[in-house]
């Protein structure tokens, strides 16, 4: 099989594509013969080291995949060779055959694609622990989702809507904008317009957001202090560096910054998580948009585009 292959920590430059032997399941994993493959930024900082975990070198990076079953081990019992899945958390996602445990991957409905299945696992299930698990949301709150038109975003944006949270969304172009008002936002703001805040405290009647969403902290920490309202709650899931804040913007209104990382969901979360998200897929409630497709030869590409600003849905690798 053809897979990506990283013998060092760096640039995109270090990934190529070499020819490995087929893997074979053992009693509790599923072989996934992979149709898409997910590109994430953590695929990223991973990739260049940076990341607080590293993997043992050489590695097949990506974790997100949608495929379809090859075979499976002989204690796996919810699936069966010709299965349509998606797999998250995988270990060697990015090349034409992975080895999944069978709590790795979920049925994958008829009505989303194989592109849409590698679009799941990493950008769907942040949004979902961020929302319900870290700030705890709940129907008839207002959520303000930072960075709306990307991966994470626009799948944050269709499950606060779908749980019936009152959506607010950012971008940057007129094109994101579009996207994340198509996506289910009840209104968006340019993040280049500089009065973009008071336009996010006026759709809130002064009031404040209950739930922000933050992918840039670095840039936006302080100032989404000041947009939420009483006992707010700000999850911090995207950064790239420091910043200065005022924490008396906080105290006034028992305010509450949360980190959050995908890594640390339990097999308890990631239950809950999967399981509300197959059932958005099947009621077509969660609909992953697909911003680029590109051939596994230009992964070092797709490294790149995914860091770009003006992120525009999914990218992904077809094997």
């Amino acid at each position: 099989m053809k897979a990506i292959r990283v013998h060092e920590f760096g640039g995109p430059e270090v990934m190529t594509v070499e020819e490995l032997p087929d893997p074979s399941p053992g009693p509790s994993q599923v072989l996934v013969r992979i149709k898409a493959i997910g590109v994430n930024p953590v695929d990223n900082y991973i990739r260049s080291g940076t990341y607080a975990r590293k993997p043992q070198l050489p590695y097949t990076p990506h974790t997100d995949i949608g495929g379809v079953v090859e075979a499976v081990g002989s204690a796996v019992k919810k699936f069966k060779s010709g299965d349509r899945v998606y797999g998250f958390a995988v270990a060697g996602g990015g090349a034409e055959l992975a080895l999944c445990e069978e709590s790795q991957v979920q049925p994958l409905p008829d009505r989303a694609t194989f592109q849409q299945g590698a679009a799941i696992g990493v950008p769907y299930a942040t949004a979902w622990r961020a929302l319900f698990i870290r700030a705890r949301a709940k129907a008839g709150e207002t959520v303000l989702v930072h960075g709306a038109s990307g991966g994470v975003g626009t799948a944050a944006v269709q499950i606060a809507r779908a749980y019936g949270l009152h959506v607010l969304g950012t971008a940057g172009t007129d094109e994101g904008l579009r996207l994340v008002r198509e996506q289910g936002a009840h209104q968006v703001f340019n993040h280049h317009d500089p009065d973009y805040r008071s336009g996010i405290l006026a759709a809130t009647n002064g009031r404040g957001v209950d739930v922000v969403l933050e992918m840039l902290a670095n840039v936006n920490l302080d100032r989404d202090l000041d947009l939420i309202g009483m006992h707010g709650r700000v999850v911090v899931i995207g950064n790239r560096g420091t910043i200065e804040i005022d924490p008396r913007k906080s105290m006034g209104k028992d305010g509450t910054i949360l980190g959050m990382t995908l890594f640390n969901a339990t097999p308890d979360e990631l239950r809950e998580i999967h399981a509300g998200i197959v059932a958005g897929l099947e009621n077509g409630a969660l609909r992953p948009v697909i911003g680029k497709e590109m051939p596994l030869s230009d992964a070092p590409k797709a490294h790149q585009a995914v860091m770009e600003s003006g992120a525009f849905g999914k990218i992904v690798l077809l094997p």
